[in-house]
């Protein structure tokens, strides 16, 4: 087996990209580049009740989302569970998910995919097509390239929309 090196890699908090305002914040930690592909790292902050990513799945990674406060609202496979601050939820290769912040809280979390995909510029592709200086179909035409493959998910829609 084949040995990736990298670095020790630190991240001052003065130092990460931020995504979003108010409430609804993406800080960008660590992109693939950064890790040798062995990780990607991302903090997501909502606002009470906020959505997240919607339904999607990856082919080649697995994710783990750690709450350091709030409640997280997660899609793992076909069942909607809420963390709380401390827990943990980790999705494998394939599985559909989705999160949110639970409905009447916030949520701070700390995402990490492994092996590492670069999606800096999907985040940023993804903050365009919020603010409206994108088009949602632009996010479908690099599912491939970011591995972010998007899907519906009937448990998911009738959880948020009881929210």
């Amino acid at each position: 087996m084949s040995e990736t090196r990298f670095s020790p890699l630190v991240i001052p908090a003065q130092d990460a990209e931020f995504l979003g305002a108010g409430p609804d914040t993406i800080a960008l930690l660590a992109d693939a580049s950064a890790t040798g592909g062995l990780l990607g790292v991302s903090r997501t902050t909502l606002g009470r009740g906020r959505g997240g990513a919607t339904p999607h799945y990856h082919r080649g990674s697995a994710e783990l989302f750690f709450v350091l406060d709030g409640r997280l609202q997660v899609l793992a496979g076909e069942e909607v569970v809420e963390v709380e601050a401390g827990g943990t939820v980790v999705v494998p290769p394939h599985a559909v998910h989705a999160f949110a912040a639970a409905p009447g809280s916030g949520a701070d979390a700390l995402i990490v995919i492994t092996p590492g995909v670069e999606r800096f510029a999907y985040f940023r592709l993804l903050e365009r097509v919020r603010d409206g200086r994108a088009d949602p179909q632009d996010l479908l035409a690099v599912q491939d390239r970011f591995d972010t493959h998007f899907v519906d998910s009937t448990p998911w829609r009738r959880t948020r929309s009881a929210a």
